[in-house]
């Protein structure tokens, strides 16, 4: 019997969703598929810096399949860079959740919102300090 794949939540929708090597005719090119929640998995990892723990709870999966999404997506990504192939970002199983990221600045305590997408905040807007936390909703 399999099991069911869960739709995993994707909190960032970028208008690109296609990335190709410079100078190479679209005709020349293979072309590899990185799904959508592959991505976000890249964006939560990489670009936030979140750990496979925080980076499930965000998706709505175990901190173990993270870690697999993110596996595969950084495979995808690597063959592309590596041997000169297009990535189509295309399919998979997710829903569209797109919330406000909450942080605090552990510092003076000051708590704002971030746009999804943006990375984590480089420190705290009002006193500039590098301290800063993600509040988990």
């Amino acid at each position: 019997m399999v099991r069911p794949v869960i739709s995993r939540r994707v909190g960032y929708k970028p208008e690109v969703s296609y990335f190709k090597p410079r100078g190479i005719p679209m005709f020349d090119l293979i072309e590899v598929c990185l799904t959508v929640d592959e991505r976000e998995a890249i964006r939560l990892a990489d670009l936030e810096g979140l750990s496979h723990e925080e980076g499930g709870q965000e998706m709505g999966v175990s901190r173990a399949t993270f870690g697999r999404i993110l596996r595969n997506a950084r495979t995808t990504v690597a063959d592309a860079i590596i041997n000169g192939k297009a990535i189509s970002v295309q399919g998979g199983h997710y829903e569209i959740v797109i919330t406000e990221r909450r942080f605090v600045c552990a510092a003076c305590k000051h708590q704002w919102t971030e746009p999804p997408g943006t990375g984590r905040p480089k420190g705290c807007p009002l006193c500039a300090s590098l301290e800063v936390d993600r509040l988990n909703d």
